[in-house]
Formats: C-alpha cells, sequence, structure tokens
C-alpha cells in the first residue's frame, strides 16, 4: 500500500469516475485499476463496486476513502508547512469563497490580517456556489470557505457567524417601493429575479415562501446576488435577497431594499474539516472575518 495507491483511491471516489481519474493523471484507465486491485489484495475486501455509470465505494472502500482522505489531507498540510519553513515564508492560508463573498464579508479584514502579517500567503478559490466551496473544503483544496450556512454535515464543520435578513430589491419607479415592509404574500406576483438553481439561498429561501403559500415565477436567473441586485437596479425584475454588509441604498439610490417579514434570516460562516487542525495564522484570519462582521 502506497500513497499514490491511496491518492488515486481518493480521486476515483470522489469522482466516481476511473477513466476521469486517468485523464486527470495522465495515464492508463488500467493503470488506475491496478492501483485499486493492490488496495483491494491487502484489505482482503471488494472496495469498489461498479454501476452502470461508474463506480462506487463499498462500505469498506467508504471507511479507506474516509480515513486516506483525512490521512493524505493532513500529510499534504504537514508538507505545505515543511515547505513554507524551508523557504522562510509565513505559510499560507487558502480560502475557497463565492463570486462576492471577498469584497462584501471580508475587505476590511483582509486589509488588517495583511497588515499584521505581511509574510503570510492569502490563496483565495473562487467557487460559483456554497456547495462547490464545501468540496473544496473535503478534497483539501482550501482550508476555509465562507459558505451559506445549511444542513449539518457529516465531515466538514460549519460555524455561523453571521445573519442576514431577507430583502425585496426594487426600482424606486416600482409601485412596491414606496412600501416600508413586506411580508412573504406580497412576493406571489412580482418579476422574480430567481438566483442560481440549487443555491442554499435559493432553496432556503423557496422552501420558506412555500410555508407560507407562496411560489415565486421567473422568466430571468442570475449566478450571483450581485446581478440580481444590478438587474433590480435597471428595472427589469424583482430581486429577493439577503442584505449584504457593504450594500448601502440611500437618498438618490435608483433602487431600495425593503425588509421581507416573517423569513428566518440567511446565514453565513465558516465550513472548515476540522476547526483544531486549522493552523494558528487561519485560525486568526477566521476569527478577523468575524470580528469585523460583528462590528458593523
Amino acid at each position: 500500500m502506497t500513497l499514490d495507491d491511496l491518492r488515486v483511491f481518493i480521486a476515483v471516489c470522489e469522482t466516481r469516475n476511473l477513466s476521469a481519474v486517468a485523464r486527470t493523471m495522465s495515464c492508463s484507465q488500467s493503470a488506475i485499476s491496478q492501483h485499486v486491485k493492490r488496495l483491494e489484495r491487502e484489505t482482503g475486501l471488494a472496495l469498489l463496486e461498479r454501476r452502470p455509470r461508474g463506480v462506487a465505494p463499498t462500505p469498506a472502500g467508504e471507511i479507506l476513502h474516509r480515513a486516506a482522505a483525512d490521512g493524505i489531507g493532513g500529510l499534504d498540510g504537514a508538507l505545505r508547512q515543511l515547505e513554507d519553513l524551508r523557504r522562510g515564508v509565513g505559510g499560507t492560508i487558502r480560502i475557497a469563497t463565492g463570486a462576492t463573498t471577498v469584497r462584501h464579508f471580508m475587505s476590511t479584514a483582509v486589509a488588517g490580517f495583511r497588515a499584521r502579517h505581511p509574510d503570510v500567503t492569502l490563496q483565495f478559490v473562487t467557487a460559483d456556489s456554497s456547495r462547490r466551496c464545501l468540496e473544496a473544503v473535503r478534497r483539501h483544496e482550501a482550508d476555509l470557505a465562507w459558505v451559506t450556512i445549511g444542513p449539518p454535515l457529516q465531515d466538514v464543520e460549519q460555524r455561523p457567524s453571521y445573519d442576514m435578513p431577507w430583502v425585496l430589491a426594487v426600482h424606486v419607479g416600482d409601485v412596491l417601493s414606496h412600501r416600508e415592509s413586506l411580508a412573504p404574500e406580497d412576493l406571489a406576483d412580482i418579476s422574480y429575479i430567481e438566483l442560481p438553481r440549487h443555491s442554499t439561498s435559493r432553496v432556503q429561501l423557496e422552501t420558506h415562501l412555500e410555508r407560507h403559500g407562496v411560489r415565486l415565477a421567473s422568466t430571468t436567473g442570475v449566478a450571483d446576488w450581485d446581478t440580481a441586485l444590478l438587474l433590480a437596479e435597471l428595472g427589469l425584475g424583482h430581486a429577493v435577497l439577503p442584505a449584504l454588509p457593504g450594500w448601502t441604498h440611500g437618498p438618490g439610490s435608483v433602487v431600495r431594499l425593503i425588509p421581507i417579514n416573517d423569513l428566518p434570516p440567511l446565514s453565513a460562516g465558516w465550513a472548515v474539516r476540522q476547526w483544531d487542525a486549522l493552523s494558528p495564522p487561519a485560525r486568526e484570519f477566521a476569527d478577523t472575518v468575524v470580528s469585523e462582521l460583528q462590528g458593523r
């Protein structure tokens, strides 16, 4: 059993496809199969089972996958730290973020942390959804991920850190723009600019609205919150959004952000594999972001 065997096995379990792993590693599918067969010979158990499309780990394979992923991830982290020591630098913090995360949630914290720790490298891994940010943490491609908090997960710790009430972004010329607040039922006939399909924020919003008997109809979809706000500013529809820090639309603005009552706020926060396993700089960076947000 070698590290290469385990790395290949982890990749197969996560992609569920031998051919895809072979392409990624620039080798033959037969070579990938040999790594897996060697592990099966040493464990005396079947670790993969074939499916109509690809493969899947057996119960024994799941056990080995979890242990190998944790072990390899820890080893990779240690090797990075050793490389930092060799180069005489302060280490690297890898942060998975969404498209608008840094601007809205951590710009001040990044500047403050950089001033205190100029030798620490901040590496931002941009993903297009909280789900992909979580995947980056699972695959040890990121130490921290700023995500919309969803249901509890077995292999990732989530720490809610900032609550965002829901608002309706509407052009000042719209009939709803004079309202000081809205009820969920007031949204039934809006021209909804829908959030990304399967995103945590959209799933939570539509679940809450359905409890009030409201289903939103849409002819416009966007990839992120900022784009939804822009379309509302242009008068091209109504955007139901979490009130992000940094959004200010006072007198003279062409858009109003109207609070929506009776909807639980959307919660954002950090996701990590193991909080206690983070490096001290990574923990300090995470705490800095939260402190700055709470200070607003």
